[in-house]
């Protein structure tokens, strides 16, 4: 079956997550991608999460993904890369601003090969700018780009999301501009450059918060699992310690939500009858609520909550997502085997879903080197010769 980006050629300049995730993103919608490892190690992914030695994340982060291992410190390795380039769609890099250029693998210098082509450079702080060129990963976007802030308990430090948030959002970011630059060139057949900031890609999701400041004059603060003003929307502890979010905000829905309850009465109580008196009572309505998940367990709450219309849903543990009927139905996991395990790895499916050019996963994290001699003899030129002398030299593995 055709996906929706058959025939598009991506060449994967990076490591850890912000750009390999967006090359997943793209392999798993039909894109060719080949990515570029530095031969012996390969790209440190591969040491992430490991069991018996091997990642139980590369083959996920790397599947749709062919491995060439070049070594980019060494000119011909350069020179490589600059030959795969000519013939590709997109380079996708998250190396340190301006390296690529130091290399001779500049935009400037690839376009002049290949007039198309659109370089996406995903970094910490963008290409330009006082602090463009200094390291940054994803932690430091999310505590730049606002969301550390705003993130944990009022009275406990600023809390990490337990993602890696800063680095998957960039990666999205990534996705969206290639594609709009894709969509772009279909009708000048130019190609152009791509810039991602990871404390930006943070930041692009803080809403009003800047304006809430300047202009509202107040500045948000940690709140927790509610949303001030808005309730009941909370997380609720049940009987044998799993949790829900129960969000029943909406007056309709409150009234389904005590009928729910077997308390209508508290729709009526002065405290509790319209949006704006919750608001003022939230955390006294917390406790009511409360109150009644804990004489239940989570699917008895769920169950009840599903019987009156009133929007539910358990807080997974990755244990529960793996036994989840929901997520079954809707193939949001799949086991694929993958060397070095005895037992298939599970990982998620490709998202969003298309009805007429599915993405798919058509093989897993490859080996390191697996196809170097493939890829540089079918877009390199390389024959027989250069690749033994290539390899002799620790140029390609």
């Amino acid at each position: 079956m055709a996906t929706s980006l058959d025939g598009l050629r991506v060449l994967e300049l990076g490591s850890f997550i912000a750009g390999p995730f967006a090359g997943q993103l793209l392999g798993d919608l039909g894109a060719d991608v080949i990515k570029i490892e530095p031969p012996g190690a390969g790209d440190p992914m591969r040491g992430y999460r490991t069991v018996g030695g091997r990642s139980l994340w590369w083959p996920a982060i790397a599947r749709n993904k062919q491995s060439v291992a070049i070594d980019l410190r060494d000119g011909r390795g350069r020179q490589l890369v600059r030959r795969l380039a000519a013939h590709c769609d997109v380079i996708l890099e998250n190396f340190r601003p301006g390296l690529l250029a130091q290399w001779g693998l500049g935009y400037d210098d690839l376009v002049a090969d290949n007039a198309g082509l659109i370089v996406v450079h995903v970094s910490g702080f963008g290409q330009t700018g006082p602090r463009a060129n200094e390291p940054g990963f994803g932690s430091i976007g999310e505590a730049m780009g606002g969301i550390r802030h705003i993130t944990g308990e009022p009275d406990r430090p600023p809390a990490r999301a337990g993602v890696s948030l800063g680095d998957s959002l960039a990666a999205l970011f990534a996705v969206i501009g290639t594609l709009a630059a894709l969509a772009e060139r279909a009708r000048s057949g130019r190609g152009q450059e791509v810039d991602v900031a990871i404390y930006e890609a943070v930041m692009a999701l803080m809403e009003s918060a800047v304006a809430d400041w300047e202009v509202g004059g107040e500045l948000r603060a940690r709140t927790g699992g509610i949303l001030p003003g808005v309730a009941p929307s909370n997380a609720y502890e049940c009987a044998g310690g799993a949790s829900v979010v129960i969000a029943a905000n909406a007056d309709p829905i409150f009234v389904r939500l005590c009928a729910a309850m077997a308390r209508p009465e508290l729709a009526a109580d002065e405290r509790y009858h319209d949006f704006a008196a919750r608001a003022v009572h939230q955390s006294e309505l917390d406790d009511e609520v409360q109150a009644w998940t804990a004489t239940l367990d989570a699917d008895a709450v769920i169950a009840a909550c599903q019987r009156h219309s009133v929007p539910v849903g358990r807080i997974n543990t990755a244990a529960d997502l793996a036994v989840d009927p929901h997520v079954a139905a809707r193939e949001m996991l799949v086991r694929l085997q993958s060397v070095g395990f005895d037992v298939p790895l599970p990982m998620t499916n490709v998202v969003p879903k298309l009805s007429r050019t599915p993405g798919a996963i058509r093989h897993v994290g490859p080996a390191l080197g697996e196809h170097t001699d493939a890829v540089l003899r079918r877009l390199a030129g390389c024959d027989d010769g250069e690749l033994a002398a290539l390899r002799a030299a620790a140029v390609i593995a």
